[in-house]
């Protein structure tokens, strides 16, 4: 269980924040250099340099969104120029990538930083670029609202690289394409000019993953613990009828992966937040604003409030709160987590994904008159644990930012060092970028900014 500090503050956090920019800095600054010998979209570090992985494409995204972000921390522009100058030139494609559930990821981290940078009047204003990034932001929502599959109960999901049987909780994130299209006006033209509005596909998604990856002790299987995600939900294409949880990344389909937990524990705050902003008469015809918001709260609280129970005492978990090899480290919840252990490795990416998810569940509770301090001191110190040894890297011979990340264990993608057991050391391009989203949402807390958002000002 995390051992949570009650006492830290967004200020207290500033000098590792800054300290972390730098070293982000040098890193952007060194992969954008190292295009070449990378040949690829960057995916994960062997050996400290990041390296291609083919599998679906949906990290070019966080590649130059951690640019953008670096530059809306330190306002240097040549961090903008990598970021808006690679995505003009290398994010098209992805805006109409029809075999991925991962637009959210791809073009929220691009476009979508550009456009609240000009909306927040960090950037100049120019009319015909916010055209570029709005219309990027439009198509691409639609694009991933067409991936569509209904349920026997009446709703639907937006289906998975998998097909159209299969549910993934990461695509809770991906909704925030929906969102933002949604919000500048724009709908999914289907067959026989059939109007598709994407926010009611936007919720019917999110209730589905409610309903089917998360858990709530209710007893729905042997194995059903409140909090617990299935990484995805199995259904009858013939049909709709839900049939059973799966995983493609975890350990088992009823044990939880911890990335995709943390994807649910950052997903339902951030539409949370979104949905604070869009009006009662929008959600009416959806089942309103009390089912909806009552439902995601429901689903935000008990996934926040797994991640807390189940996590070591640092706040970074290992990769699967089942994996055989933790039976050996004699109740690793009950100290510190241990990334150099020979059995199983910790996930300091599920980590700076969830940490970002506690701190917003906890804001958004403060805010609407419940105590959300729990989960807003749990986000803070798990962000504290990663902004130090042994998971920041500051040093220059290493590409990654964000040490001891994992990404496909079952498959051993990630590399081993030699003399080692379990993978150790190396960074993805979501830990990283993931991390500086969380210390820029901090760090302009602590200096009394607005607020850092997906949807930017209205």
């Amino acid at each position: 269980m995390i051992s949570i500090d009650q006492q830290l503050t967004p200020a207290d956090l500033l000098p590792k924040i800054q300290q972390m920019w730098t070293a982000a800095a040098d890193k952007v600054r060194d992969i954008h250099e190292d295009h070449a010998r990378i040949a690829g979209t960057p995916v994960f570090t062997v050996a400290g340099k990041y390296v291609a992985q083919g599998w679906t494409e949906w990290t070019q995204g966080f590649q130059f969104g951690s640019a953008i972000l670096v530059f809306d921390a330190t306002d240097e522009a040549e961090f903008l120029q990598i970021g808006r100058d690679n995505t003009i030139a290398h994010m098209p494609s992805h805006v109409t990538h029809i075999g991925v559930h991962d637009h959210g990821f791809n073009q929220v981290s691009t476009y979508g930083n550009l456009r609240r940078l000009m909306l927040e009047g960090r950037i100049a204003h120019d009319p015909r670029e916010m055209d570029l990034y709005e219309l990027a932001l439009k198509s691409s929502g639609a694009v991933q609202a067409a991936r569509w599959s209904e349920t026997a109960d009446g709703h639907g999901f937006i289906y998975s690289f998998n097909g159209p049987h299969s549910l993934f909780c990461d695509t809770i994130r991906s909704l925030r394409a929906l969102a933002l299209a949604h919000r500048l006006g724009h709908i999914l033209w289907a067959e026989n000019d059939r109007r598709v509005s994407l926010l009611d596909r936007l919720i019917q998604h999110a209730r589905s993953t409610a309903n089917y990856s998360v858990y709530y002790g209710d007893g729905r299987d042997h194995y059903d613990v409140r909090g617990r995600v299935a990484h995805e939900s199995l259904f009858n294409v013939n049909d709709g009828q839900y049939r059973c949880p799966s995983t493609q990344q975890g350990y088992s389909p009823f044990s939880t992966w911890t990335r995709g937990l943390a994807w649910i524990v950052v997903g339902y705050p951030e539409l949370l937040e979104f949905l604070a902003g869009t009006s009662d008469e929008d959600l009416d015809a959806m089942g309103g604003r009390a089912e909806i918001e009552s439902t995601m709260l429901k689903a935000a609280r008990a996934a926040c409030d797994y991640y807390i129970e189940s996590t070591p005492t640092c706040g970074v978990p290992y990769w699967d709160t089942g994996a055989p090899g933790l039976a050996q480290l004699n109740d690793p919840g009950s100290r510190p987590a241990d990334p150099f252990n020979d059995y199983e490795p910790v996930d300091s990416s599920a980590a700076a994904i969830a940490a970002q998810g506690l701190l917003r569940l906890g804001s958004y509770l403060n805010q609407h008159d419940d105590d959300g301090t729990q989960y807003w001191q749990a986000g803070l110190t798990v962000l504290k644990t990663l902004l130090d040894e042994p998971y920041l890297s500051l040093t220059s011979d290493h590409q990654g930012l964000l040490l001891h990340s994992v990404y496909h264990r079952p498959r051993g993608w990630d590399h081993v060092p030699q003399g080692a057991c379990t993978p150790r050391g190396e960074s993805c391009m979501w830990g990283d970028y993931h991390l500086l989203e969380a210390a820029l949402y901090v760090m302009r807390k602590a200096l009394n900014q607005p607020d850092y958002n997906f949807f930017g000002p209205s």
